[in-house]
């Protein structure tokens, strides 16, 4: 996890230190049972990305949540959901490519799988979380950008991007130089 944090961190300074989490927990029902052990562990200043998918307990795994990024000094994003992101006290919003929109939260994020989604991101979020760069475990990751693509995509961008799928302490190497504000990751994050 500490690798991965600085390798974050040194894509943010590269970016010109945006004033923007650098690493990013995404959560999963299924390969991140227990959020919270991961939270737990996070440096000061990462953000979580709570992806509950509808799951009966969001709520719940919510607060929890929120009570330990409030005592850890990190970031809560409650995707795809302004009222329990506002219920929970969340500092912001994760919204889906397909859901694109913008709430009164302090700090919205959009998932972006390309050129156009980044564009259209601009206007309605104040990062966007490109994916996936490498290959990953995520269903949704049939296509991976690799990293001279999304690079180029990263530096057009007018908001900055944060790297998705397949991101770990060895394929973060791979994306030094390329534009990136950050990293983000589930596995990455889950196995370290």
């Amino acid at each position: 996890m500490l690798v991965l944090a600085a390798l974050a961190d040194r894509l943010n300074r590269e970016a010109g230190r945006p004033a923007i989490p650098s690493l990013y927990f995404f959560t999963d029902p299924k390969r991140t049972p227990d959020p919270a052990r991961i939270a737990a562990k996070l440096p000061r200043g990462a953000a979580v990305v709570f992806r509950h998918f509808g799951a009966a307990d969001r709520a719940e795994t919510a607060h929890r949540l929120a009570r330990i990024c409030r005592a850890r000094g990190l970031i809560l994003l409650i995707a795809n959901d302004p009222l329990l992101a506002h219920k929970v006290g969340a500092d912001g919003v994760h919204w889906p490519e397909r859901s694109l929109g913008r709430s009164g939260a302090h700090l919205n994020t959009a998932s972006a799988h390309s050129a156009r989604a980044l564009a259209r991101a601009k206007n309605r979020a104040d990062i966007a979380i490109l994916a996936p760069i490498f290959s990953s475990r995520s269903p949704s990751a049939t296509h991976p950008l690799g990293p001279l693509r999304a690079g180029r995509l990263a530096r057009a961008a007018t908001l900055p991007v944060i790297a998705l799928g397949g991101v770990n302490a060895r394929t973060a190497k791979r994306l030094l130089g390329r534009g990136f504000a950050g990293l983000a990751a589930i596995d990455g994050l889950t196995d370290a």
